[in-house]
């Protein structure tokens, strides 16, 4: 069963773990002492060494935490790595205030911070070479999970699109119960192998790891009675509802004397404390960014205006945070025009209106760096999704779900959909769906990576014309 494989697996990666974490510390000892040159020791190499009866369990009891013992099947590698960095991060500090505390003054603390450098990248090395071998296992049909899922609905076709398209999972979908469709019937080959009334008779049966619930919305009296008997036979239950679509992905639930209340849009950004650190970001940010590209704007606005006659800054009425318009400021990169002709037409390939200047400024993003100082006055973000103009809002509300979502943060200078290539002419849709990611998984964290990207494939845009 999956369950005693993943118990011994799990036993076996503590071990793993300890092991690693003792080279690390060895091979740390040795660079500190031997290669760096700094051979004289204030203790033995016997005490250094006694210091692992701490180390070994503290950072096994933080890898337990951080939650590096639950199953890979559908962890991210990125977030695996980033709770290991966490770990050892929150370990050497645990470690230096155990030393400061208790005296020990003498103990080297570049030992410490070659050993966390050491076993953060052991430590990712080693999951990812065990994720690596688990793959292959379960892509050749080894430490499968077996599962069968209760009621055919769009969440059940969901679920099967899922596995099917990730195989190393290991995922074996046993097949479908529902009372709607006839016996036989199959979804990309996962069939109908009976009705709702046959669960107890195979769960008597078959040994299942795993019941997934996903019935159709309007058979959701049932849930109860189905939950019941997966229950009295012992078997760890799933449920998807078929409403999953409208919920976040990672459901936001407050308690009100013991009823669940489920928030259909969770955004982080509502809080208090997660504003001003954000809004903090920003002003220090802006700052450095205006300070660091004033040369840059200098050049540009020299260009405008020895090749265009008009204004040097561009400004556009934009929607922003809870709906509010505010006055965007670009390089024109345009001839000018009347606001009646601009308030409605995208820019296309070849568009005529844009100047020679224009073209290479869009480009490359040049244009939008006065922005920094609509960041400084409060009305956008260094991160966000992109505002639009009050004409398209207008458009998209009644055109794309979930569209006006994206106004409950700042917009933003670059975003999430920007980063992974949707900007200028593309899908609005993916867009949102992006913007969406980002507004219900913001931390400081996402934003610092989200800028990394920007350096790197941010700033070139194919799609400005």
């Amino acid at each position: 069963m999956i369950k005693n494989n993943q118990r011994v697996l799990n036993i076996f990666h503590v071990g793993l773990d300890a092991i690693v974490i003792v080279l690390s510390y060895s091979a740390a000892y040795v660079l500190q002492f031997y290669i760096m040159g700094r051979s004289v020791q204030p203790y033995t190499p016997q005490r250094y060494f006694q210091a692992l009866f701490l180390i070994v369990p503290l950072y096994l009891v933080l890898n337990w935490i951080f939650h590096l013992y639950a199953p890979k099947r559908v962890m991210g590698r990125r977030l695996e790595a980033a709770n290991v960095v966490k770990a050892n991060i929150l370990g050497v500090f645990i470690i230096i205030a155990v030393l400061y505390f208790n005296h020990r003054t003498h103990f080297s603390r570049y030992l410490l911070y070659y050993y966390t450098i050491i076993n953060t990248v052991m430590i990712i090395a080693e999951r990812q070479a065990l994720r690596f071998v688990l793959y292959r296992f379960r892509r050749s049909g080894l430490n499968q999970k077996h599962i069968l899922i209760v009621g055919y609905s769009r969440a059940a076709e969901c679920l099967i699109d899922r596995v099917v398209q990730n195989p190393q999972w290991g995922y074996q979908l046993r097949g479908i119960l529902d009372d709607n469709r006839e016996w036989g019937y199959a979804y990309r080959g996962v069939s109908v192998i009976g009705t709702l009334a046959n669960l107890e008779e195979l769960l008597e049966l078959n040994r299942l790891d795993e019941v997934i619930i996903t019935l159709n919305l309007k058979e959701f009296d049932k849930l109860g009675s189905l939950v019941a008997v997966c229950e009295k036979n012992g078997v760890h239950t799933k449920f998807i509802p078929d409403y999953h679509y409208i919920i976040p992905t990672k459901p936001y639930t407050e308690d009100l004397l013991g009823l669940p209340v489920i928030h259909i849009r969770y955004v982080p950004l509502n809080d208090l404390f997660n504003r001003w650190i954000k809004r903090a970001m920003d002003i220090v940010g802006s700052i450095a960014c205006i300070i660091l590209f004033s040369p840059v704007m200098a050049i540009v606005a020299i260009a405008i205006k020895a090749t265009s006659p008009g204004p040097l800054i561009y400004k556009q009425e934009r929607v922003g945070l809870h709906n509010r318009p505010f006055m965007m400021y670009k390089f024109r990169s345009m001839e000018v025009q009347k606001p009646s002709e601009e308030v409605s037409k995208w820019t296309t390939k070849g568009d005529p209106r844009v100047t020679k200047v224009g073209k290479i400024i869009r480009a490359t993003s040049i244009d939008e760096l006065p922005q920094f100082f609509n960041v400084l006055k409060g009305d956008m973000s260094l991160v966000g999704p992109r505002p639009e103009r009050p004409f398209f809002v207008e458009k998209f509300r009644e055109e794309i779900p979930r569209y006006m979502v994206k106004h409950q943060v700042r917009p933003g200078i670059t975003g999430w959909a920007q980063v992974n290539g949707y900007r200028g002419d593309t899908s609005i849709l993916m867009r949102i769906e992006y913007d969406l990611y980002y507004i219900e998984n913001w931390t400081v964290g996402f934003d610092i990576k989200i800028l990394f990207l920007t350096l790197f494939k941010g700033f070139i845009n194919k799609n400005a014309y």
